[in-house]
């Protein structure tokens, strides 16, 4: 069985930063492809960023100036630095890895 672990999140002012943290565990042979999403309520859950086995990324265009994928040091852990929040980047954050698994979610809010 596969789990994946979300850690982070919570709640900051609009400018402030935030980092969020996702691990796999269990029957996991290799390396997978890790992504973010993240779904407000009433909302389709929305691409966020993608990091491939070789380390390569994609971000959605409303956040990749701002936010950072990267691998962690343990195999099929994943991070995302999210800086200069906004209001709009309120929403329930979930991990994926190989399009098949899903963490948690964490509920990412920011307000003033």
């Amino acid at each position: 069985q596969v789990q994946l672990v979300q850690s982070g999140g919570g709640l900051v002012q609009p400018g402030g930063s935030l980092r969020l943290s996702c691990a796999g565990s269990g029957r996991i042979f290799g390396i997978y492809p890790m992504a973010w999403y993240r779904q407000v309520p009433g909302k389709q859950r929305e691409f966020v960023a993608h990091i491939d086995t070789r380390g390569t990324t994609m971000l959605s265009d409303s956040v990749k100036d701002r936010f950072t994928i990267s691998r962690g040091a343990a195999e099929n852990t994943v991070n995302l630095q999210m800086n200069n929040l906004k209001p709009e980047d309120t929403a329930v954050y979930y991990c994926n890895m190989a399009g098949e698994y899903w963490g948690q979610g964490t509920q990412v809010t920011v307000s003033s």
